[in-house]
């Protein structure tokens, strides 16, 4: 299919996003008598590099940047002159000044930027490279007196030279962005710490914030993406013997590749694919909570893996243990037992040497010592011990021996990659081989005494635990066929009859996970009744959601998440462990997911920043999927009619889980009639809202929502544009229509890297809200769209509620008002969020 009049205008809108300039190309020189103004441009003598006026996406000032020439796409800016005083109009020029200077002139003349060097020649020339470089010559001789390379902003270029001293503390670094429309400089920066053994960091307003862990030779122990990283390919870090290391790269400048400090302190790796003509991103970090710099205070360790994701080594205890238990972990960990050195300087009972335990796949902690005077591993070890400083050491093969001396911070446990870290500890916290064969030869006698115990109350527990269950499923039953009515409009499917979930749960446990149902442990209310969290005798922590005694509503939620959710299974649906019947008690019991709801990261300006465009694109698939088993896959065919971002809950990893299936629908695939509208007004389907009719498409409905929010930061229930009352859906439509859906996307997540991919998701988006279900994609059509797998996109319809004027609209909205809810979700005739 063709491509309408509005994706050929967004087509050209990615080519041109920074407004830079197609025409007026003056050779790659710049001189007294040759300047350029804007729009016009100068291009490297090869056709790679090009040097001009642009303006950031989303903004109407002027600015003088470096970008690659010659590309299909919208290109990333590489170098601004002119960051922090912006031109306000087009009357820009960038000139040779009389002193010999390279200027940045507005057009009242005044100097808004200079390179600033003195010069001693009244004749010079500014001239870019193929390698992305703007030099200033001067003199006979052309001799080089400043480049943009030792002046970057916020990308490092193959050829660039970073270096940083230990002595005088002088470095070279990058500054990002304050902001994707704003190249002043941000609160970012990022450059290499030459104490101790350099490591490259990223600091925030000055502070930590990244580190790379330690050079080793080859690559950056810290990082292990970089054994794949196409920067292995000539990257160095070099010592001149003088305090001084210089980052540098002879990486071919033909290969085009960038390093970027993003606005939200983002290091990413991208390089240019000929192949599919876009930009590839190969490394980001940091790319998970435990890459923030210290997340785990000092002797402390930090595993993305885990939940919580911060322990103490072995040998060390919580420093604060109120601050620990609330998951605030900075101040990290002390020693429960001083090591022998202590104990000889105190007088205290001195005991045998300490020892090490050896941690495999870690992130070394910062400020490591390295002692090349030690040849072997065993060296390392021994000089460690006879150092009464030293509280953990380090060999890695090839390098040498590392040490460390004071608090241990910022360690990390990879799934790949690392090193092994051995940390110090008193004998007495080793664990050694003789106490063990005393703890095996005890544990034998004692384990056959137990096994005999555990056999006969086995007995005793299983012929109690089957009448009890009798008794519980029963009582299941019972209330199934009460419920059964008005759940399924009296018409419940053959294989649902069959479904049974075993009730696993004593109330006791519960009540003990929940603290007696604390209200310190209250997750939300909802019309079903409340949802607490918990922590079982074994540490798993689990949601549990407790029907009200007074609640009808709640008692059909909680029978048809009984029958929707008891069999299904998807790592993209929220998992149900079981459930717990006692006398009017009834409760389920879910796996606790520890980032809470899309929600509280979507529409929060302060951790907003925390999800990235591929974490978002991540959240996306994960949600299709999900629903692609819901509606095709999964031995009953559901529909969830409540899709939205406070029933998408995130795991540790912010991987989505669709939850909340209380008013889901088990569907024979077919359009259903309903006589009882529930929902969430502004994702409900129009044909749902006004005539009680669902369908799989009705989720698609709300899929194309959902979508929206998610590119644009926006609640769909908010109003937009000054002129007309519209609803987020109206609002993407009008930009849409004005070729500007530029506009529409989330500040936080602009970027020309993305670009493509951002304004696919809002054409996709549009296609999902259409008016007509007929004209809606199915779920396995969107994930399709989404891989790229269709290529050409439909032209959308105009979509249902442009407008949000509506009586019903208001009336809706003053009813949700009225009712409490867990996540702003309620069981009634109409929801609003």
């Amino acid at each position: 299919m063709g491509l309408g009049n509005c994706e050929v205008a967004v087509a050209l809108l990615l080519f041109l996003s920074c407004s830079c300039p197609v025409y007026g190309d003056a050779g790659d020189t710049i001189t007294a008598s040759q300047p350029i103004k804007d729009p016009e441009a100068i291009v490297s003598a090869g056709n790679r590099f090009k040097l001009g006026f642009f303006s950031p996406v989303n903004s109407t000032y002027r600015y003088v940047g470096i970008w690659y020439s010659n590309l299909s796409v919208a290109t990333p800016v590489l170098w601004v002159a002119n960051r922090n005083n912006p031109i306000n109009d087009s009357s820009g020029m960038l000139t040779i000044s009389e002193d010999g200077n390279l200027v940045v002139l507005n057009g009242q003349g005044e100097v808004l930027w200079s390179s600033n060097v003195s010069i001693g020649f009244n004749q010079s020339t500014a001239q870019i490279t193929d390698d992305g470089n703007l030099v200033l010559k001067a003199g006979p001789n052309g001799n080089l007196v400043w480049q943009s390379f030792q002046q970057p902003t916020d990308t490092y270029l193959p050829k660039m030279r970073f270096s940083a001293n230990a002595r005088t503390g002088n470095k070279t670094l990058l500054m990002s962005w304050r902001s994707s429309s704003d190249p002043s400089v941000g609160n970012f920066s990022a450059g290499i710490n030459p104490l101790g053994i350099p490591e490259f960091f990223i600091w925030y307003n000055g502070h930590p914030f990244w580190r790379s862990g330690p050079w080793c030779g080859q690559n950056f122990i810290g990082i292990p993406g970089m054994y794949t990283s196409v920067y292995l390919r000539g990257f160095t870090l070099q010592d001149d013997g003088d305090g001084t290391f210089t980052l540098s790269s002879i990486q071919d400048p033909a290969y085009r590749l960038t390093h970027v400090l993003t606005s939200h302190g983002k290091f990413r790796e991208q390089y240019w694919d000929y192949g599919k003509q876009v930009w590839e991103c190969n490394l980001e970090v940091p790319s998970t909570e435990c890459d923030i710099y210290g997340k785990c205070g000092p002797f402390g360790s930090c595993d993305a893996q885990n939940s919580p994701i911060c322990t103490c080594l072995k040998g060390f205890v919580p420093k604060k243990q109120d601050e620990w238990k609330k998951g605030i972990w900075t101040s990290g960990c002390v020693r429960m037992t001083s090591l022998r050195c202590d104990r000889i300087q105190n007088g205290s009972e001195v005991g045998k040497q300490d020892g090490f335990m050896k941690l495999e796949m870690m992130k070394v902690p910062t400020f490591a010592e390295y002692w090349p005077y030690t040849f072997s591993e065993q060296e390392c070890k021994d000089e460690c011990l006879r150092n009464c400083s030293c509280v953990a050491y380090s060999y890695y093969k090839d390098f040498g021996c590392m040490a460390w001396t004071g608090n241990l911070i910022d360690i990390q446990k990879f799934s790949e990659g690392g090193t092994d870290l051995n940390i110090r500890l008193a004998y007495t916290e080793l664990g050694n081989k003789r106490n063990m064969k005393v703890i095996i030869s005890m544990s034998v006698i004692v384990g056959a005494i137990a096994i005999f115990i555990c056999v006969f109350f086995s007995w005793k527990w299983m012929a109690t635990h089957r009448e009890r269950k009798l008794t519980c499923e029963e009582t299941l039953s019972f209330k199934t066929r009460e419920a059964q009515e008005t759940v399924f409009d009296g018409n419940l499917p053959e294989n649902v009859r069959e479904v049974k979930l075993e009730p696993l749960f004593k109330l006791q446990i519960l009540e003990t996970a929940t603290n007696n149902f604390d209200i310190s442990k209250k997750l939300g209310q909802g019309g079903f009744g409340a949802v607490y969290r918990g922590k079982l005798p074994d540490g798993q922590e689990i949601a549990v959601k407790r029907l009200s005694r007074t609640s009808g509503q709640g008692l059909e939620e909680f029978m048809n998440e009984v029958a929707v959710i008891s069999k299904l299974q998807h790592r993209n649906l929220v998992r149900l462990l079981g459930c717990c019947v006692e006398g009017e008690e009834m409760m389920l019991v879910y796996e606790y997911m520890p980032n809470k709801s899309l929600d509280a990261f979507l529409f929060d300006s302060l951790r907003k920043g925390q999800l990235d465009w591929n974490r978002r694109f991540n959240i996306i698939n994960g949600i299709c999927r999900g629903l692609l088993y819901l509606h095709r896959d999964s031995r009953l065919r559901i529909i969830h009619r409540d899709l939205k971002p406070s029933n998408i809950l995130l795991d540790h990893e912010l991987n989505p889980k669709i939850s909340d299936f209380g008013i889901a629908r088990i569907s024979g695939g077919n359009e259903v009639n309903t006589t009882r509208v529930v929902g969430t007004f502004g994702f409900m389907s129009p044909e749902y809202l006004m005539e009680g009719r669902f369908s799989e498409k009705s989720d698609v409905f709300s899929f194309g929502v959902l979508l929206l929010e998610i590119v644009s930061g926006r609640k769909n229930a908010h109003f937009y544009s000054d002129e007309h009352a519209l609803s987020l859906i109206g609002f993407a439509w009008k930009l849409w229509n004005e070729c500007d859906i530029a506009a529409l996307v989330d500040p936080a997540i602009s970027d020309p890297c993305f670009q493509v991919e951002i304004f696919r998701c809002i054409h996709i988006g549009l296609l999902c809200v259409q008016e007509l279900a007929k004209d809606r994609p199915a779920v396995s059509t969107i994930i399709s769209m989404l891989n790229s797998e269709i290529v050409d996109l439909p032209t959308p319809k105009k979509p249902a509620f442009v407008e949000r004027q509506t009586s019903l609209g208001t009336e809706a909205i003053t009813q949700s008002q009225k009712i409490n809810s867990i996540n702003n979700v309620t069981i009634s005739d109409l929801k609003g969020r």
